[in-house]
């Protein structure tokens, strides 16, 4: 082959592997095509598409402090006791004292003002509601949001007795859980949507 053919075979195949990049790009960043989403629809990538009623309500079920979302349901202490050990204790010991997950849920009572705080469901958290939320969606951890309302409850005031919260012969739905007052309830200060804190910093002649 002369020297120009050669030239003329190497533009070839030089035009030939520009083209094949250029189609791979224009399928990387997602050319329009009359098959894809519109974009209006679904936002300005044009990916995917907006979900519908019913797949947001199934991811809606966080529980606020106000407890407005709790479901119809109720346990006892005792059934939560029999639940607890059966898929709990393993990795939080028998009675919350931490075993595999080395963080207590109980105990702690008074320690937040001295030199070695124990943050506990009991001493620290500031709403029952927040306890039955996160058992509600994290728990057990290898089977999330598998238990149901009256075994979340249950759960709840196992955990709430164990922290001398409730009474040994409690029972827990969701009236009864919003009128569960926590040690800590006014332990917390106010977040107020800066970007730090603005709360006075007292320096002499503070409240304790």
């Amino acid at each position: 082959m002369s020297s120009p053919e050669r030239r003329i075979a190497r533009l070839r195949a030089l035009a030939a592997l520009l083209a094949s990049t250029g189609a791979l790009l224009a399928c990387a960043v997602g050319t329009p095509s009359p098959s894809r989403p519109d974009p209006a629809a679904v936002g300005r990538h044009a990916l995917g598409r907006a979900p519908t009623e019913a797949e947001l309500r199934a991811w809606d079920i966080d529980i606020g402090p106000d407890g407005r979302n709790l479901p119809a349901g109720s346990g006892t202490v005792a059934q939560g006791r029999v639940l607890f050990a059966q898929q709990c204790a393993a990795c939080h010991g028998d009675k919350g004292q931490g075993a595999l997950m080395p963080a207590p849920l109980a105990g702690g009572a008074g320690s937040l003002t001295g030199g070695t705080p124990r943050l506990t469901v009991g001493s620290f958290w500031p709403h029952a509601t927040t306890l039955y939320d996160y058992i509600n969606r994290a728990m057990p951890w290898d089977r999330p949001q598998s238990l149901k309302p009256d075994e979340v409850y249950a759960l709840t005031a196992f955990l709430l007795n164990l922290n001398g919260i409730v009474a040994a012969d409690a029972s827990l739905d969701a009236r009864a859980l919003m009128q569960v007052r926590m040690p800590n309830r006014g332990g917390f200060v106010a977040w107020d949507n800066e970007p730090d804190l603005r709360v006075p910093r007292c320096m002499t002649d503070c409240r304790k």
